[in-house]
């Protein structure tokens, strides 16, 4: 599955778990880090460990490993490293405070609609 691909479907499962203010960074003209951010907001702990439960469960499933978690503890910031997408989970306050998109102010960034 390509990258983008790939991140498309986190989102889906994202708005499972009514994630919200989802975006998608394209890193590829800029970091070899990842090819693509998945970010989210939440607005509980709970929320953001449902999110980031969800992904993990369902790509399990599919024999899709993380490869690094960081976060479950304190649950403000959640981050899961798929190697080609990297997925964040902020709760909103947290989301705020990092400004990731301001941070990688040059990546395209697409905002994601439910489909639901």
């Amino acid at each position: 599955m390509e990258a983008k691909d790939f991140a498309y479907k986190i989102t889906d499962l994202i708005f499972n778990k009514k994630g919200y203010d989802v975006r998608i960074l394209d890193l590829r003209n800029l970091s070899s880090i990842a090819d693509y951010f998945v970010i989210c907001s939440a607005d509980s702990d709970s929320q953001v460990k449902a999110i980031a439960d969800e992904i993990d469960k369902e790509l399990s499933k599919q024999g899709i490993k993380c490869l690094h978690k960081e976060g479950l503890t304190a649950l403000n910031w959640v981050l899961l490293d798929y190697f080609d997408v990297i997925v964040h989970v902020f709760k909103n306050e947290s989301r705020r405070y990092y400004n990731l998109e301001k941070l990688w102010g040059d990546a395209p960034a697409l905002l994601v609609e439910d489909k639901a």
